[in-house]
């Protein structure tokens, strides 16, 4: 690992580390922020996953985590939403390609190659934190659209794995709308039955841990009725008695605007299931 970027921030340290991914097959960046309680103890891990068009930037410098992250003493890491570089496949649409990596294993052609970023989030990454830096194996994790799409669907399929799971306007039920369908297409063939294994609709149904989970989301996003639905989820978990908390913001978008408003809260949420 090398170390890119080193900024103070709140009595830690804002870091960007960049890695050659076992996973990916690329060189890969990744953001950790260290609070001030990590030079003397070791400290869990909060993992963002971020959205559509993102890099490990977008989280760092817009959503002010940071000074929850000192407060609380949690380690927070946000990777890079896809692999990248010149030999990763890649398309012209924002929502296909390089920085819309959906979190998935790919199956198919041109994209099998690199595109393992549920590897990557779920085995490597993890590893990577637990041996680098003073962190305890004790995760939480948490995210924003298609990255709210991934912390709901990897914390459903890996029961033990988290203490806690939100999301930020998350794609609930990406087999049937249009961001989901495209991607999944390309990435995972026709065979629907592939799809539902990234679906946190279809998974909740089947799902063998129950998580209390948190989800906001903006009144005012103009993606909440075409991508988002979130009330799709809700009901699938009102039918298995699964916890979930969906609170609905009149005003918000889907911007980091919304995502800053409430970051603290969700942090807090992730604080308190790990004993911080």
């Amino acid at each position: 690992m090398e170390r890119i970027e080193r900024h103070s921030s709140h009595e830690g340290w804002q870091e960007v580390w960049q890695h050659q991914s076992a996973s990916l097959g690329c060189l890969m960046k990744l953001a950790v922020y260290l609070p001030p309680q990590a030079a003397q103890e070791r400290l869990p891990v909060v993992y963002w996953l971020s959205g559509l068009t993102c890099t490990e930037q977008n989280f760092i410098t817009k959503a002010g985590a940071q000074r929850y992250a000192a407060e609380h003493g949690l380690i927070l890491v946000a990777p890079d939403t896809s692999p990248r570089g010149e030999g990763v496949a890649d398309d012209a649409a924002y929502d296909l390609g390089q920085g819309a990596g959906f979190y998935l294993n790919a199956t198919q052609a041109p994209w099998a190659a690199h595109y393992r970023m549920y590897d990557y989030i779920v085995e490597e990454l993890p590893a990577l934190i637990e041996a680098n830096f003073p962190a305890t194996a004790q995760r939480s994790i948490c995210g924003h659209s298609m990255g709210g799409h991934g912390a709901l669907m990897i914390a459903l399929r890996n029961p033990g794995r988290y203490r806690s799971v939100s999301a930020f306007s998350p794609i609930v039920a990406p087999a049937s709308v249009p961001w989901g369908q495209k991607a999944f297409a390309a990435y995972l063939g026709e065979d629907h039955e592939a799809w539902l294994a990234y679906d946190s609709t279809a998974l909740i149904a089947h799902a063998t841990e129950h998580l209390p989970t948190l989800i906001d989301q903006g009144e005012g996003d103009e993606f909440l009725q075409p991508q988002l639905q979130p009330q799709r989820l809700v009901e699938a978990a009102q039918a298995v008695a699964y916890p979930m908390q969906l609170r609905m913001h009149p005003g918000y978008d889907h911007s980091y605007y919304f995502i800053a408003s409430f970051i603290g809260e969700h942090l807090a949420y992730h604080a308190q299931a790990l004993g911080r």
